[in-house]
């Protein structure tokens, strides 16, 4: 009897559509919904599975969900081998190749599944990996293709360099004592937009930066001078732009009584204390208390800045708290950001998260003002997502 039970719940399993891979939220509620075809054993360990921190939506409410900015994570993980994968063979000398045997060792440096198979990876992306054999030995190499993509992005990264110290001073400016571990800046390079050797490129600017010793023996990059016009946030120079949308951008409530009589002008003041008062970020947070409103609007505005610096406007909670010390931030931030719904979305899991800011996206998830590196890194995706068919064909329409 339990065996024709099972029997038969597989083949109702078979006959439900499987979920679209492209939201992680819509897998999860299509998983939810087999739920009542499962023998019980089946369905206290599905039931675990999906409360556990790596499945659990960081929004628990549906409708508060965004799908275009949940597609964004979902597009990064599936590129994430290709990032990965990229930089790490970048970084050994020419011809940047590696054992097959030795690459399947290193899940975490080229980005895929541990016990999964690296040449079932890179076989997704025909035109920018393969897989040649040197003495016999297959290695993943990089295609003739990616390479000359590769020298297109070191030759972007020469030019926006100018752009990049700014931002890395910018950020040091937040930073408490104006210092940052490099080796914290070369975690989130791709975050920041920064090149693969940017912490031997900070000695060409004097000027800007010194690079010291902490007493734990780390390398530490410090801000040379002060500069008054970098410290002006985001939201100060969008408030000379737009002041009532700014203001109403940020909301700290104020308890008070359903009964309490308040009339439009009583309630025009009320909203006026409880909005966003543009402390700017580059103020010094150590002087203000903490655990009170003020030390919190000063936090949000810290991530804000931090988020407006970044790449693509975005970043994992991972990376914003790889700054933590320096940027004062708390364990309660996800509380502070979740209350700031105008100004922040949350996407991702309870383990992964990410926080999006909501004005530098447009309704179809994408990006209102790209940089010149966002613009190369979506022709890479294209690429990764031609076969050697599809590229053939592309070359001879062009001519």
């Amino acid at each position: 009897m339990a065996r024709r039970l099972f029997s038969a719940t597989r083949a109702l399993l078979r006959a439900v559509p499987s979920p679209s891979p492209s939201s992680s939220a819509a897998a999860a509620a299509a998983a939810a919904s087999l739920l009542p075809l499962l023998p019980c054993k089946r369905r206290r360990k599905l039931r675990k599975k999906l409360s556990s921190p790596r499945v659990a939506p960081i929004e628990p409410e549906a409708a508060r969900r965004v799908p275009e900015l949940d597609a964004v994570l979902d597009r990064e993980a599936a590129f994430r081998f290709l990032a990965r994968a990229r930089s790490f063979l970048a970084s050994l000398p020419p011809p940047h190749r590696i054992p097959l045997a030795e690459a399947g060792k290193l899940y975490r440096e080229l980005g895929f599944p541990r016990g999964r198979s690296v040449s079932r990876a890179a076989a997704r992306h025909p035109l920018l990996f393969h897989l040649p054999r040197v003495d016999s030995v297959p290695h993943l190499a990089l295609t003739p293709l990616m390479c000359s993509l590769l020298e297109e992005e070191r030759r972007l990264h020469d030019q926006l360099l100018p752009t990049r110290v700014r931002a890395v001073r910018k950020l040091l400016m937040l930073a408490d004592h104006r210092r940052i571990p490099l080796a914290k800046l070369h975690h989130c390079r791709a975050v920041l937009g920064l090149p693969d050797d940017f912490r031997d490129r900070v000695r060409e600017f004097p000027g800007d930066f010194r690079v010291a010793v902490d007493p734990d023996g780390r390398d530490v990059l410090e801000l040379g001078r002060w500069d008054p016009a970098l410290a002006v946030s985001a939201l100060e120079r969008d408030f000379v732009v737009d002041e009532r949308r700014v203001r109403r951008t940020f909301r700290f409530a104020v308890p008070h009584s359903r009964s309490m009589p308040l009339d439009a002008e009583d309630a025009d003041r009320l909203d006026a204390a409880t909005t966003f008062p543009l402390v700017s970020p580059y103020t010094s947070g150590a002087l203000l208390r903490p655990w009170t409103p003020e030390a919190e609007k000063y936090r949000v505005g810290v991530v804000h800045e931090f988020l407006s610096l970044t790449l693509e406007k975005r970043a994992l909670i991972h990376h914003i708290f790889e700054f933590k010390e320096e940027l004062g931030l708390t364990r309660h931030m996800h509380a502070s950001l979740r209350k700031q719904s105008r100004a922040f979305y949350l996407a991702g899991t309870e383990m992964n998260w990410a926080v999006f800011l909501r004005d530098a996206y447009g309704g179809d998830g994408d990006l209102r003002e790209k940089d010149p590196l966002v613009l190369f890194n979506e022709k890479l995706r294209r690429y990764a997502c031609m076969t050697k068919m599809d590229s053939s064909e592309s070359i001879a329409t062009a001519y």
